[in-house]
């Protein structure tokens, strides 16, 4: 019972915010023009500020174990690369590939990841490491793939969409924050005080920003014509790729800590900055925004089930 309420405490909360926004909107509180403004800011600003803060904060020096870092980097790929391949055979609407494949596979790791390993164990441990090697690889997984499926750019060649791709990594703030904070942590530099609490104060408005827009511009009618991939999604989401890679950790020995930092990394819900990505880079905005809602809204059921079997298997 602990652990079904330490779950939905970690869940519900984000759910409720994202439902207090889409009842301000309906209110009226919040306009159009304040979530076109918002989405602006988040996407440009206050996310690359976050993820920033979160690689910096990264202790590398303290927890380096080549297995875990392996299995993150690989287990990132495979669930892209499978689920990708997987879309592309299976749906018939190509409009809705972008949104669909990021919703399924990018994990709400840096927002919710390091704060659930906090909540179980007391220190972020080798989240911060997972959190530091995931979050880069699924913004540069997620703005190839939804460039390739831009819904303003059909009928380019292949040379023209490498190419737009391509510039889409270099110029993506979220990417460039991280880059920047790798080459910051690498040369050893250390911000003044003022300017870290600055980049934390910043940071701190990602989530319920992101969530308060994610709620204002949920489409009710849009995503309830979307439902099914949704729902598939969220199956992916929060079901198969736990399913796939969990086992695997567990074969290759990972316990304790570790085991329940995978864990987050497979099965926690889809990233808020997905819906905002998707909506920024000319993918299907209401599908990303129904995805990031069902998966938050259902993760307090599969994690906890996840966790509990663990414990009771004696592997956390």
């Amino acid at each position: 019972m602990s652990e079904f309420i330490f779950s939905l405490n970690a869940t519900l909360p984000v759910f409720f915010v994202m439902v207090l926004g889409y009842v301000l909107m309906q209110k009226g509180f919040l306009t159009q023009e304040f979530t076109r403004v918002a989405d602006k800011l988040v996407f440009q600003v206050v996310l690359p500020t976050l993820f920033f803060k979160n690689v910096y904060d990264a202790d590398f020096k303290e927890i380096v174990d080549p297995r875990f870092m392996l299995f993150c980097v690989f287990g990132t790929l495979i669930s892209y690369g499978l689920f990708w391949l997987l879309t592309v055979i299976f749906m018939k609407d190509r409009s809705l590939w972008g949104s669909f494949i990021q919703g399924s596979c990018r994990s709400n790791v840096a927002i919710l990841g390091v704060a659930f390993i906090q909540n179980m164990y007391g220190n972020a441990g080798p989240a911060a490491i997972m959190v530091a090697l995931v979050v880069p690889m699924a913004n540069i997984l997620s703005v190839i793939i939804l460039s390739v499926y831009d819904n303003e750019a059909k009928g380019q060649s292949r040379n023209e969409l490498m190419r737009t791709t391509c510039l889409n990594i270099c110029k993506n703030p979220l990417i460039l924050a991280l880059l920047l904070a790798l080459v910051v942590s690498g040369v050893g530099l250390r911000l003044p005080t003022m300017v870290y609490k600055t980049v934390s104060n910043v940071a701190a408005l990602a989530t319920p920003l992101s969530l308060l827009v994610l709620g204002a511009s949920f489409g009710g009618k849009e995503a309830l014509a979307k439902l099914r991939p949704t729902m598939v999604a969220t199956v992916i989401r929060l079901v198969l790729i736990p399913a796939l890679l969990m086992p695997v950790a567990i074969a290759m020995g990972f316990r304790g800590q570790e085991l329940a930092t995978l864990l987050i990394m497979a099965g926690a819900p889809t990233a808020v900055s997905s819906y905002i990505m998707a909506k920024n880079m000319n993918n299907d905005g209401a599908l990303a925004s129904s995805i990031v809602a069902s998966t938050t809204l259902f993760a307090s059921v599969s994690l906890t089930l996840f966790i509990f079997a663990f414990k009771v298997l004696g592997y956390l």
